[in-house]
């Protein structure tokens, strides 16, 4: 009885869906909650007003021909390099910088801002809260006891398992009907559903390179990991949704380069950032450089070297206050960072002028025993700047002097220095006659893949050249 009262057809789908522990008021106030939370983890929303502006514009022209038109819907650019895009409940659209670099034109845009809203009318997080938390306090109790005594505790964590919800990884059903939600609202708006398809071609294209240039079989951290969608299932969509053929769709390339031209492109100098093998960070002031054949991965709370073997270099920092409560730093190596490995060999060491202590151990892991060795670098009163070097038994010597230089590579940044550090930049230029893919792509200031960031940023495809007067985007310096 319970399970059945609980179920509401939904406006935007026209199905049963159990949403009894999330009502739209929930909803609302989650998102309002919420959306302060997810900022930080994201590098905070992307102050470039005009394309936060235009972003917004877009979504709202969308979200007005949905179901829940008179919701107060939010666009957030969110200031992250990694190619995303997520809802919150109470119509909080996320869509990250990475992401529209990664767009051709505002029909791609559009496609990705449709396909969220659709998440949001569909009350996807609203389904997912309301079963784990059926599942949590038990629907059998509720129905024996008559009562909903356990409600109230469950919805006094509303916000947080609301949230988690709503970033989870979608199921394939729901990614069927946020596509096919998307794909009405484009439809209505003007567009060319098809923008869906192509730019999920772009999506898997982006997660391949990602895993290559980074010696992974596959990306975590992007769009792709919470839409399990295919290309079949959104040309699907598309089928099913059965909307009316746009005659003269919306595209507007021209205008959408326009708006991005000169938007950060990869990491920003407020996170840190990778140049080469280096690492530095210009508002901390600080730098360090890893061996051949690791690859630097720069997230919010640290920074991850990928070496041969799966060979680990963990880069992070902590309060002084950590060190100052138990004392000394090898007190603290012992004692409290490097607590469960039972560090042997505790020394203290200088590090270009800076106080500094290790160690070094052995830990069982998933992939079998690890070696560890435990560097923490006193930066100044505040800080305490912390390496891990975790590598096989069978790759320890070998790597032994690399991740030694490594350590002594650690060094304070002058303001001079620090100065000079400036994000990258995605530039929107006019092809000249003669100019080849090549002659574009040794613009970019990578090490490797130049090539390929090219023809994936441009949408080419094997065996296309370039056209003279093409708008094409590079990367600058």
């Amino acid at each position: 009885m319970l399970a059945l009262a609980a179920c509401s057809t939904n406006p935007a789908t026209g199905d049963q869906s159990f949403t009894a522990f999330m009502s739209e008021e929930d909803e609302a106030r989650i998102g309002a909650e919420m959306h302060p939370k997810i900022l930080d983890p994201y590098g905070g929303a992307y102050d470039e007003i005009e394309l936060g502006a235009y972003v917004a514009k877009i979504g709202s022209r969308l979200a007005v021909l949905s179901e829940l038109p008179k919701i107060e819907w939010r666009f957030t650019v969110l200031n992250d390099r990694n190619v995303n895009a997520f809802a919150l409940p109470g119509g909080y659209i996320y869509i990250t910088r990475g992401l529209l670099a990664l767009a051709s034109n505002e029909a791609e845009m559009a496609g990705v801002l449709a396909h969220e809203i659709g998440h949001v009318t569909a009350r996807h997080s609203a389904q997912r809260h309301s079963t784990n938390m059926a599942t949590s306090i038990g629907l059998t109790v509720l129905g024996v006891l008559g009562s909903a005594a356990g409600v109230p505790s469950g919805l006094g964590n509303v916000a947080n398992l609301g949230a988690q919800a709503a970033i989870q990884q979608y199921s394939q059903g729901q990614e069927l009907q946020a596509d096919m939600l998307g794909v009405r609202y484009m439809t209505r708006a003007g567009y060319d559903p098809s923008a869906m398809t192509s730019f999920f071609r772009k999506l898997k294209a982006h997660s391949e390179l990602e895993a290559q240039e980074q010696g992974r079989d596959g990306i975590k951290h992007n769009i792709m990991s919470t839409h399990p969608r295919t290309e079949d299932r959104i040309t699907q969509a598309i089928d099913l949704a059965k909307e009316k053929a746009v005659s003269r769709p919306i595209v507007r390339q021209k205008g959408y380069l326009a708006q991005i031209n000169g938007l950060v492109f990869g990491d920003d100098p407020q996170q840190g950032v990778r140049r080469g093998r280096s690492f530095m960070h210009p508002e901390l002031k600080i730098a360090f450089t890893v061996p051949p054949g690791f690859v630097l991965l720069n997230f919010p709370n640290q920074v991850v070297a990928v070496g041969p073997n799966k060979s680990r270099i963990i880069f992070n920092m902590v309060g002084s206050e950590q060190v100052s409560r138990v004392g000394s730093l090898p007190t603290y190596l012992r004692k409290s960072w490097g607590r469960g490995i039972g560090l042997q060999s505790v020394e203290r060491v200088e590090v270009n002028g800076l106080r500094g202590a290790t160690g070094n151990g052995r830990v069982d892991t998933k992939d079998g025993p690890r070696d560890v060795r435990l560097i923490a670098i006193r930066g100044d009163r505040k800080r305490i700047y912390r390496f891990s070097f975790v590598t096989p038994p069978s790759e320890t010597k070998r790597l032994s002097l690399e991740l030694r230089r490594t350590t002594y590579s650690f060094r304070r940044l002058s303001g001079a220095e620090a100065d000079k550090i400036q994000p990258l930049r995605l530039k929107i230029v006019r092809v000249l006659r003669g100019e080849s893919i090549a002659d574009m792509a040794a613009r970019f200031p990578f090490e490797r893949f130049k090539r390929e960031w090219f023809r994936l940023l441009n949408n080419l495809q094997p065996g296309e050249r370039l056209k003279p007067g093409q708008n094409v985007k590079i990367v600058t310096g």
